[in-house]
């Protein structure tokens, strides 16, 4: 049955972007959908196929599969579908086809892209490749609510100056909010009780809303820093007061401006190179959580995030090898110290323990062992002092079989490549992200190309390789939904590292081993197979937006978490994202689940 003008109008109404759209605009939109009745089996459009344009369900069903035939969605009424092959090269990336009768509005792609270039939040919604970073990185264009501190110390109006004085000394502040419940009714700090009290001559126990400044200038935390700046010196102020609804919600000082700025990966990385204990160096790396949500909250995208907060636990690492060989003496033979994992490929978070081995010469006697275990077990406790935790499946160089001559890592790798069981599969994975920290880099350069050749060689690892990548999956559900964790202490949540990004970084490695690329970060990896052949154009610029997308999100996650006074961890609660969030990222888990179909089917090409 299809629509008249009306219902058809009313309809788009109700679906969002379309809802955005002012009534004449909508109204004038509305004639251009054409509709289009597909009985169940029918197709819709065929993988490649050159797209009419963009298609909107109405009702009824349709099943969306990817190249290889794998399920990727069920879409019902008010789903969209064909905008990713639309934004690019204007061929359909997948297939769809009706699973129930069912009536599609069908918007011609020549009306799609005008409609794009004309709204900005139509284009928003449904392009879904990386957006440009924000410019710039400093206080004067980052929100309030990074800066500001929470929680700030509160006292009723009838509180003594006496009282309020000795507060502010034992919170080590210069500042206190007065309130009535959560409503801020005023600020007191220590120049009002030395203008008002002291220097008048006025007696200790007068009370606090005697004093106080009322109704104080305040900022939401919405506001940006040079908000804070440009108050402060145009009023002589130094303490705002953030409220958000009328309640208080945190408070920024002159020293709150001057604390973020001070945090800076370049200085913690200076301070931590001429620190003389772990003690020392676990004092700055107590500040990276704060380094992240400046960060975040500047606009860096997730790759320089993550290298900054990496290079800081390069330099901790060479620094507890420097001050190893200060106590124990020069090493009896060359050595090369390695960092796998995270930091391997250069992309930590505010989540991370240590993964790390040695290489040593295989000029090793028999009595030097004994050195290198002090010293891996020197540099591995000092890492954990500094916030690193110890790796639950020992795979630190704390471990003696993680500890070993230049030629047992030879066979170590052949005999994973040669027999590629589960534990050899678990293995190479993290070994293929190792990446040289200090002492002799020679010693991985012909190890790494020999390990690639050997590994591209051997068909047989390979597929297991491509079968333990595919184990970590997208958290998709079929009913264009997310599939969330199930139960236990996470129930409701999404992992955004092991179904997250994970499964790109699965792809990344699988991507190297068929190109033998040298590169270990995810991103470049994925970068480097492009530039290579291994994966189309089309194929790696989806894997990139999706990533991007995945990991950003992943980030901004764990930098709300830190602002809020929680430990940062991996699980969202997709009820914490907007209907536009939720959309935009189920797409690139979509678009990553395609390129595992693809990879599986031993493709590695989308395009």
């Amino acid at each position: 049955m299809s629509l008249d003008e009306t219902g058809l109008i009313r309809f788009l109404s109700s679906v969002h972007p379309y809802d955005s759209l002012e009534p004449a605009l909508l109204n004038a939109l509305a004639p251009k959908f054409r509709q289009i009745q597909a009985a169940a089996g029918d197709p819709v459009y065929a993988l490649n196929e050159e797209l009419e344009g963009l298609y909107l369900v109405h009702s009824g069903e349709v099943e969306v599969t990817d190249e290889n035939g794998i399920l990727v969605s069920i879409l019902g009424p008010r789903n969209s579908f064909g905008e990713r092959g639309l934004t690019r090269s204007g061929r359909a990336v997948t297939s769809a086809q009706a699973t129930a009768d069912t009536l599609l509005l069908l918007l011609p792609k020549a009306d799609f892209h005008a409609l794009m270039a004309e709204h900005a939040q139509i284009a928003k919604f449904f392009d879904r490749r990386r957006p440009g970073s924000r410019e710039g990185s400093s206080l004067a264009t980052t929100r309030v609510e990074a800066i500001m501190a929470r929680d700030p110390v509160t006292c009723a109006g009838t509180l003594t100056c006496q009282s309020a004085a000795q507060l502010m000394r034992n919170h080590f502040i210069s500042s206190v909010c007065v309130t009535d419940g959560d409503r801020l009714q005023g600020i007191l700090t220590t120049r009002d009780l030395t203008g008002k009290i002291l220097a008048a001559g006025k007696p200790i126990s007068t009370p606090v809303c005697n004093v106080m400044t009322p109704e104080p200038l305040t900022l939401a935390p919405s506001a940006i820093g040079s908000d804070v700046l440009h108050m402060m010196m145009e009023h002589g102020i130094g303490h705002i007061p953030v409220t958000e609804g009328g309640k208080l919600v945190g408070i920024v000082t002159q020293t709150d401006l001057t604390r973020f700025q001070a945090v800076s990966s370049g200085e913690m990385v200076s301070a931590i190179a001429s620190a003389d204990t772990a003690a020392d160096m676990a004092k700055v790396t107590s500040e990276i959580p704060r380094l992240l949500v400046q960060l975040v909250a500047s606009g860096n995208r997730h790759e320089v995030v993550t290298r900054l907060i990496t290079d800081i636990a390069d330099t901790a690492t060479r620094r507890l090898l420097a001050l190893a060989e200060e106590k124990l003496g020069p090493p009896p033979v060359p050595y090369l110290w390695l960092a796998c994992g995270s930091q391997g490929r250069r992309e930590q978070t505010g989540v991370s323990d240590q993964d790390n081995c040695l290489i040593l010469s295989d000029q090793l006697a028999p009595g030097d062992e004994a050195y290198f275990e002090q010293l891996a077990g020197f540099v591995c406790d000092g890492l954990n002092t500094c916030g690193y935790v110890y790796c639950p499946g020992e795979m630190m160089a704390s471990n003696p079989r993680w500890r070993q001559p230049l030629g047992v890592w030879r066979e170590y790798f052949r005999g994973w490549i040669a027999k590629p069981n589960p534990e050899a599969q678990m293995l190479a994975s993290v070994m293929f992200d190792l990446r040289p920290i200090g002492g002799d880099a020679a010693f991985f350069e012909d190890l790494q190309r020999e390990t690639l050749a050997a590994a591209r060689a051997n068909s047989i690892f390979t597929a297991h390789m491509i079968s333990n990548s595919l184990k970590h999956t997208p958290p998709l559900g079929l009913l264009r939904g997310l599939a969330t964790i199930r139960s236990g202490e996470h129930r409701n949540t999404l992992d955004m590292k092991h179904n997250g990004v994970v499964p790109v970084v699965d792809l990344g490695r699988i991507y190297a081993l068929q190109g033998e690329l040298a590169d270990v970060n995810t991103r470049a990896r994925l970068e480097a197979a492009e530039a290579s052949g291994v994966l189309s154009h089309t194929g790696a610029q989806d894997l990139l937006d999706a990533y991007d997308l995945i990991a950003q999100t992943r980030l901004e996650h764990q930098a709300a978490q830190i602002r809020a006074g929680q430990a940062p961890d991996n699980y969202l609660a997709p009820s914490s994202l907007s209907d536009f969030e939720r959309s935009h990222l189920r797409d690139a888990f979509v678009v990553v689940k395609t390129m595992q179909s693809a990879v599986g089917h031993g493709k590695g090409m989308l395009g």
